[in-house]
């Protein structure tokens, strides 16, 4: 697959050029694993702990993270947290931001509501991003909640995607918080060619970067595609870019959830499948438990994970980041992650698809009509 250089062929973006290579890294597809080495992580710190995620929830999970990140607080080092102000709206997690302030952890709420300017509460920061130091940072679409362990939620835990990176690529995390938590919203670093990249969907450049990426990737796949998204919303050009890529020979499995949190965006997603199905995109419904990992592998030679679903809110509303990759090792376990996913999932069919009821119909309109607000 060609090194993506996205700015020759646009004027306005710039999509980064990666070069070949292997650094340190780990996924993980358990909550309970990812939450250990996180705390574990806390607790090793030396001198500065960042953390930035969607959904900081007051429950046994959000409390362990509390408790840990006050203790660092309280022996004297610069830990800060950015919660949006709508993600964990509905968890009542300000006793848990005063818990943390009380211990010398400085807490920060992402756009919270303001009469003055309603707009900017329906631009949330979606980003799930903990740093360690200038070692290792962690990334992925896991929010700080129950629903992802295994140890509490049970078996109908949430399956989700994250990954540990011990890079340089940390001290540039490091600046991307630090540049989001003054306000600068679009600030992306510059620098050489390497294995792994941060992207954010909004830069300097470009307001919609990841959906530019995701545009060149379709278009350079030569031999498959496998997308996972919980979250299924897609503009007319990403539609088109996936037909294509498929009328032309490429294997695109999308992977989407059959159990959903977001029932009305389960029902957008639907309103698409009769045109990808037609045009030989294959769509597979997961089936187990509620799907909430965002992956992308084409060709094993390229990948991206991190908060970033394939709908409208994500590619031009929210605040999202991405690692983008050409490990091949990374590639490798994201496609073994897929691989697994497929197994226990169901494929939709053209014909299964005509034989839906037609009340399904309604439904999927209704969907496709606030596919906006979603």
């Amino acid at each position: 697959m060609p090194r993506l250089r996205g700015a020759r062929r646009r004027r306005h973006f710039c999509v980064p050029e990666l070069a070949e290579g292997h650094e340190p890294f780990r996924l993980y597809d358990e909550g309970d694993e990812l939450y250990d080495d996180m705390l574990h992580s806390i607790a090793r710190a030396r001198g500065a702990i960042r953390l930035e995620s969607y959904i900081f929830a007051p429950d046994e999970i959000g409390w362990r993270f509390a408790e840990a990140l006050a203790r660092r607080g309280d022996e004297g080092l610069r830990v800060r947290v950015l919660m949006d102000a709508a993600g964990s709206l509905f968890w009542h997690s300000r006793r848990l931001a005063r818990y943390l302030r009380a211990h010398g952890v400085r807490v920060r709420w992402f756009h919270r509501w303001n009469w003055r300017r309603p707009h900017r509460y329906n631009h949330r920061d979606h980003r799930k991003l903990l740093t360690i130091d200038e070692d290792h940072f962690y990334l992925g679409g896991f929010n700080i909640h129950r629903e992802c362990s295994r140890a509490v939620y049970g078996e109908q835990r949430w399956r989700d995607t994250h990954v540990r990176l011990d890079s340089e690529l940390t001290a540039v995390a490091n600046r991307m918080f630090d540049r989001f938590w003054k306000g600068r919203k679009r600030w992306v670093v510059k620098g050489p060619p390497r294995p792994n990249v941060l992207l954010p969907n909004h830069n300097g450049r470009c307001r919609h970067a990841l959906q530019c990426l995701y545009m060149e990737i379709f278009r350079h796949a030569r031999h498959h595609i496998y997308l996972t998204t919980p979250y299924f919303v897609p503009d007319h050009r990403t539609q088109q870019a996936l037909m294509d890529a498929a009328r032309r020979g490429v294997d695109v499995r999308l992977l989407v959830p059959a159990k959903s949190d977001v029932t009305l965006t389960r029902w957008a997603a639907q309103a698409a499948y009769g045109g990808l199905l037609r045009n030989g995109v294959r769509i597979f419904e997961y089936q187990p438990r509620v799907l909430h990992a965002k992956t992308a592998v084409a060709d094993g030679a390229w990948a991206t994970l991190g908060t970033a679903n394939l709908d409208y809110r994500s590619f031009f509303m929210n605040y999202e980041l991405n690692l983008v990759s050409r490990d091949p090792a990374l590639c490798q376990g994201l496609e073994a992650y897929f691989e697994r996913d497929l197994a226990e999932s169901v494929e939709i069919t053209v014909g299964r698809w005509a034989r839906r009821p037609w009340s399904r119909h309604f439904l999927e309109m209704i969907g496709w009509l606030a596919r906006r607000w979603l």
